[in-house]
């Protein structure tokens, strides 16, 4: 399942190949886009179907109504820009126009997280799955690696119903190989077995977590490392109280404000079911930064090392 290599390839340009592909089994696949399609990729679907490509320009929130119309004649609308203007600044449409009516429209959104780099804290999606989870009927996906983002945009074009799935920015190793891994939305990705902390980690900071479970285990921590691309429904749930049962410690890492994303799910599930410690990382309840992206990742915590090192003092704090 895992990949033995350390490839890196590009999540935005697996999402604008595999949307071609789709465009070829499917019609009624039509993708939008907010003057940012060589940013997002979506500009592989312009060129290979002209006619099922719309340029809305900037104005994302006449974006999303564009394709909540679409949606109601049977079209299965893509809808992309970077994830800031995605969410939070059409959460009125989304809410309204797509989720309320249980609409059939797909938002991918790229550039999420901290890694937007130097354009700073009014690009940087930190909220955004925060907002997401919380509107009914909304499904939230966070691919870790190009191939896993294949297979989720593939998955999100066979349900019906609204899907928001959120993309890096940055290349990222290939975590997954090609010809083993298959999406399962219905359980979390046991990346290695361990016995002292469970990790919960997705999207961009996995081969972060993976890195430093391996610090770890150079060091005599056995770490437990759960892949959960599928944010909502948390149909993980089970295994992350399989593993908490297991260990007794639990740690999320997340791209993305500790507040109400995979780090705020994991603790409302264990604290309904087995109520055990959590130690929460990502960004703090605060706004980005300008900077260079791996330079961010330190900045915040979320590189493999300042993972390994907060987690070693945890642990030996406990």
């Amino acid at each position: 399942m895992l990949k033995k290599t350390t490839e890196i390839k590009s999540p935005r340009n697996a999402y604008g190949e595999v949307l071609v592909e789709l465009g070829a089994q499917n019609k009624n696949i039509v993708v939008l886009d907010a003057d940012l399609s060589c940013s997002t990729q979506t500009c592989q679907f312009h060129k290979a179907y002209p006619e099922r490509f719309f340029n809305c320009g900037i104005a994302e929130q006449d974006m999303m109504c564009t394709a909540a119309g679409l949606a109601c004649e049977g079209k299965i609308p893509f809808v992309s820009t970077f994830a800031m203007f995605a969410t939070a600044r059409c959460l009125d449409q989304i809410r309204n126009s797509i989720c309320y009516p249980k609409l059939n429209v797909k938002i991918v959104a790229t550039h999420g997280g901290v890694t937007v780099g130097e354009d700073g804290a009014s690009h940087q999606a930190l909220e955004d799955i925060s907002y997401m989870r919380s509107i009914p009927d909304m499904t939230v996906i966070v691919p870790a690696d190009y191939n896993e983002v294949k297979q989720v945009i593939k998955y999100a074009s066979e349900i019906h119903g609204p899907v928001y799935v959120r993309l890096a920015r940055t290349n990222l190793k290939t975590v997954f190989d090609e010809e083993k891994y298959v999406f399962n939305p219905e359980r979390a990705v046991k990346i290695c077995e361990g016995s002292d902390v469970t990790i919960v980690t997705n999207g961009e900071t996995l081969s972060e977590v993976i890195s430093c479970s391996q610090m770890l285990g150079e060091n005599g921590i056995k770490a437990e490392v759960l892949h959960v691309p599928l944010v909502k429904p948390f149909f993980a749930a089970s295994d992350i109280i399989e593993s908490a049962k297991k260990t007794g410690l639990v740690i999320t890492v997340e791209n993305h404000s500790v507040i109400g994303g995979l780090g705020s799910a994991v603790c409302e599930v264990l604290s309904a079911n087995l109520p055990t410690r959590v130690l929460r990382i990502g960004t703090p309840d605060c706004f980005g930064q300008s900077g260079e992206q791996r330079a961010l990742m330190e900045f915040f915590g979320l590189s493999d090392k300042k993972l390994y090192e907060r987690i070693s003092r945890y642990i030996n704090k406990k």
